[in-house]
């Protein structure tokens, strides 16, 4: 397994990215992008990353704040988050440089690429679906769902698994219905010829339609 630290660029700010891969792999694999939590890139999205590679993927931890930091104090990550999420543009621009650095690697088929996050970085990816970055899948873990910019019909094309606990205080019912609304105008599947769309959030006295649908494995998302 070979670990990379990779540098990119966002502007005038550099980023540090964890890159991880099976090197003796010849041919080229499905990738997936990784972005962490508000805290950075720390233990657990560099685990995320070797886990990914041990199943054939290439995957990159992406770099939210530049630098390959972490931080450890929350008043901190707060500010650090409310700056970055005050424009949706550059939001969205800090993952799309990690997502291009990823399907630059030459041992990445980059029609076969992922995103995944948690918290923060879950918040990233689905604003990557709603930009229609160049996706297979987005499955996000306890990812802040509101956004200033809705997407537009037809612009998200990727698949979605979208994993929010019913009594999360972070995620208001009214982002909720407008995330179900996404999915329910987001086109068919493209290759299987049914919608792998999903989202497990349970019901909110009974007011979201959209967690019956169909989940899927990365496995799936990536095929």
């Amino acid at each position: 397994m070979q670990t990379e630290t990779v540098d990119y660029r966002d502007g005038e700010v550099t980023l540090r990215g964890y890159l991880v891969y099976d090197e003796t792999l010849p041919e080229k694999r499905p990738g997936v992008l990784v972005m962490p939590g508000g805290f950075g890139l720390g233990r657990n999205a560099k685990g995320r990353t070797e886990m990914l590679s041990r199943m054939g993927y290439v995957a990159l931890a992406g770099d939210p704040y530049g630098g390959g930091i972490e931080i450890d104090d929350l008043k901190e990550v707060m500010k650090q988050v409310t700056d970055l999420r005050a424009d949706t543009a550059k939001f969205r621009r800090r993952a799309k440089v990690a997502l291009d650095r990823l399907i630059a690697m030459p041992q990445v088929d980059p029609s076969r690429v992922a995103a995944i996050g948690y918290c923060l970085g879950g918040t990233f990816v689905l604003e990557l679906a709603r930009d229609g970055a160049p996706l297979a899948g987005v499955v996000t873990f306890h990812g802040g769902l509101e956004t200033k910019s809705p997407a537009t019909p037809g612009m998200v094309t990727a698949k979605l698994l979208i994993l929010t606990g019913a009594d999360d205080p972070t995620v208001p019912v009214t982002a909720e219905r407008n995330t179900a609304s996404l999915i329910r105008t987001r086109p068919r599947a493209r290759s299987t010829g049914s919608s792998t769309t999903s989202s497990l959030t349970n019901d909110h006295g009974g007011q979201c339609s959209h967690s019956s649908m169909r989940s899927s494995t990365m496995h799936e998302l990536c095929r």
